[in-house]
């Protein structure tokens, strides 16, 4: 299109504006973005603009803030296309897939092979989250279920979610969010839980046992990322008694799943 045709077109938008209802720039950004997905190739603004039934000018001030954010990317020619924040964007998401697959898997699996129950959790600000859950076939029963939040210093898989934090990070986020347990022997101490969280990510390992529930045990191990950070833990879920009797089993077993979810990832390169 040449500029005195694009100059025609912003001189007959005053009107055609009164008859527009207000679209807002989210929306905007969507139509874009969603032309741009439909028609799988790049693209000119006006040719956007006659598409989504907007304003030229309306359409030109949305793609130079996307291209600015680099949501879009410009062409020599005008045209535009997808930018690399939205590539970012999904592969975080397609990530985000991915581990909630091959960990639910992993863990259906450790529980065919311990006989208890497992869960993942990761961590939702100061608290620690069951993420998924799979029973063990007992009458054993664990009160946390999917969705469950409890302050992070109640659980094993609390101290390692933060485990690779910097030590002042740490201490500051103890400080803040410690609170006492329902049984009362959950440590409250920001610099104890620091250094149990540091020493718990280097091993690898975690355990507690009625902190948070009583008679209730956890044995966790951390999944972490191709930067060493604790994305989420994997855990077994068990009477105490059998974590007295039987420790090593039980944090083997952990630890190899770990393992396998990392690999599986393609995260083992910490």
């Amino acid at each position: 299109m040449d500029s005195n045709a694009i100059e025609a077109e912003l001189k007959s938008e005053p009107a055609v504006k009164a008859r527009r209802s207000r679209v807002s720039g989210m929306d905007r950004a969507l139509q874009v973005l969603d032309f741009l997905y439909e028609t799988g190739s790049p693209s000119s603004v006006y040719a956007i603009a006659k598409a989504v039934g907007a304003p030229l000018s309306t359409i030109y001030v949305t793609v130079d803030d996307m291209v600015e954010k680099n949501l879009l990317s410009r062409d020599a020619d005008g045209s535009v296309w997808l930018g690399d924040r939205l590539y970012h964007y999904g592969l975080a998401y397609a990530r985000s897939l991915d581990f909630l697959g091959v960990a639910t898997r992993e863990m259906h699996d450790l529980g065919r092979e311990v006989s208890e129950t497992i869960q993942l959790c990761g961590r939702d600000g100061d608290y620690m989250q069951v993420l998924a859950m799979a029973d063990g076939p007992g009458h054993f029963q664990v009160t946390s279920r999917v969705g469950t939040r409890v302050p992070l210093n109640w659980t094993a898989s609390g101290r390692l979610l933060v485990g690779h934090l910097p030590a002042d990070e740490r201490l500051e986020l103890f400080r803040r969010c410690a609170r006492s347990s329902p049984t009362g022997r959950a440590d409250i101490d920001p610099a104890t839980l620091s250094t149990q969280a540091e020493s718990a990510l280097t091993a690898k390992l975690s355990i507690q046992a009625g902190e948070s529930d009583y008679a209730v045990a956890c044995v966790a191990a951390p999944i972490l990322d191709d930067k060493g950070s604790c994305v989420a833990t994997i855990s077994i879920v068990l009477p105490e008694q059998k974590v007295l009797d039987d420790r090593d089993h039980y944090a083997r077993h952990v630890q190899v799943s770990a393992e396998r979810i990392e690999k599986m990832m393609g995260w083992r390169s910490h």
